[in-house]
C-alpha cells in the first residue's frame, strides 16, 4: 500500500527516464510521488533507478494521466511537474497537448491551495500555448517577477534527460512557475478551479 509521507503527494506527468522524478523522490524522502508515464522504456529507466537508490516514496501509472488524475481525491497532490512534454507542433494535432482547459480543470480540483505547477519546455511555441491555457483558465498564478524566473532552472529542479538534449542542440528551455489560488472562501477562485 501506498503510504505517503507528512509532507502528502506530488504528481509528475510524463516522466520520461525518470531522471527528474528519482532525484525529486531522493531528495524529499517524506513525500509520495506518483509517476505517469506510458512508455515501456521509461518505466524501465525509472524502475532500475528506483532499485538502485533503495526509493520507497514512488508509485508507477502507466496509463492516461487524465484518468489518474480524475481518481484522486480533491485537495490531495502538493505539487505537479509537466516537463519537456511533446509539443504537438502542427496545429492539428494541438488537442493532444497536455495542458488544456480539462486537464487545468483536473489539476485545479486535485491540487492543494498553494500547490505549485512546475512546467518546462524547449518549444517556444508550446510555451505561448501554455501560458495562454493557465492565463485564461485563472486557477492559478504565474510566480515570476522577472525574466531570469522563466529563463533559470531553480536550484532544487533537477535536469531532464530532454532538457540536456535542447541544451546540446543550442535551444533554450523555458522554466514557468504557478500556485494554485486559494479556492472559495479564502480568496478568488471558485471549488471547480474558475475565476467567479
Amino acid at each position: 500500500m501506498f503510504q505517503p509521507g507528512p509532507g502528502g503527494i506530488w504528481l509528475e506527468v510524463g516522466f520520461g527516464g525518470g531522471e527528474h522524478l528519482a532525484a525529486q523522490a531522493a531528495l524529499n524522502p517524506d513525500i509520495g510521488f506518483i509517476g505517469c508515464e506510458p512508455y515501456l522504456n521509461g518505466i524501465a529507466a525509472l524502475l532500475a533507478q528506483i532499485e538502485q537508490q533503495a526509493l520507497g516514496n514512488i508509485r508507477i501509472h502507466d496509463d492516461d494521466a487524465l484518468a489518474l488524475i480524475a481518481a484522486l481525491s480533491a485537495g490531495s497532490v502538493g505539487r505537479v511537474f509537466v516537463l519537456f512534454p511533446d509539443p504537438w507542433p502542427k496545429a492539428r494535432h494541438a488537442k493532444r497537448r497536455f495542458i488544456c482547459a480539462e486537464a487545468l480543470d483536473q489539476l485545479a480540483r486535485v491540487m492543494v491551495d498553494g500547490a505549485e505547477l512546475r512546467l518546462a519546455s524547449d518549444d517556444a511555441g508550446y510555451v505561448r500555448w501554455t501560458l495562454s491555457q493557465i492565463w485564461a483558465h485563472g486557477a492559478f498564478a504565474w510566480l515570476a517577477e522577472g525574466p531570469a524566473d522563466w529563463r533559470t532552472r531553480p536550484s532544487d529542479w533537477p535536469e531532464t534527460r530532454y532538457e540536456a538534449k535542447a541544451r546540446q542542440a543550442g535551444r533554450s528551455s523555458t522554466y514557468l512557475r504557478f500556485r494554485r489560488r486559494p479556492r472559495k472562501g479564502a480568496g478568488t477562485a471558485r471549488e471547480d478551479g474558475q475565476m467567479p
